[in-house]
């Protein structure tokens, strides 16, 4: 999806990762950016979050129920899959690699992707809360206060 204008609290080179926060399996996920993206190209946001209210409504999705990860680079918005191996590629070798699984069709792969995003609570489970970044980390979070 594009559009003209830049999302609320996005940057025009920000690249943003959406996720959910109190999913475990999502939570592993952005601890997997942390960790590999050397050269911090991205900025993590949970979706129950302030910001991550605003850009879900800026691109028309729900508020309340979330299905997909939602990866934002300056004005496009990348969902499914296509969130996925935009984000792997980023990340550079060896994580690159995956990306040669793009050669399956965007509908059997974002089928395989809704069929774990759709099940996430109940094969990795739940937190209760949203857990607050570590302090050393904190800069890797969008924030619009800042």
């Amino acid at each position: 999806m594009s559009t003209d204008k830049i999302p609320p609290n996005v940057g025009v080179l920000d690249k943003v990762i959406l996720f959910d926060g109190v999913c475990k399996l999502c939570n592993v996920w952005s601890n997997f950016i942390l960790k590999y993206d050397s050269k911090q190209l991205f900025k993590l946001c949970s979706v129950q979050s302030e910001e991550g209210q605003e850009i879900l409504l800026y691109f028309g999705l729900p508020t309340d129920s979330y299905e997909t990860m939602l990866y934002v680079e300056g004005n496009q918005s990348f969902q499914k899959s296509d969130a996925f191996f935009q984000i792997m590629a980023e990340l550079g070798y060896p994580w690159k690699g995956v990306c040669i699984f793009k050669i399956i069709p965007t509908s059997i792969r974002d089928w395989m992707y809704d069929r774990i995003a759709l099940n996430r609570y109940s094969l990795f489970g739940k937190y209760d809360y949203c857990a607050l970044p570590l302090p050393e980390n904190e800069a890797r979070f969008l924030n619009a206060k800042r």
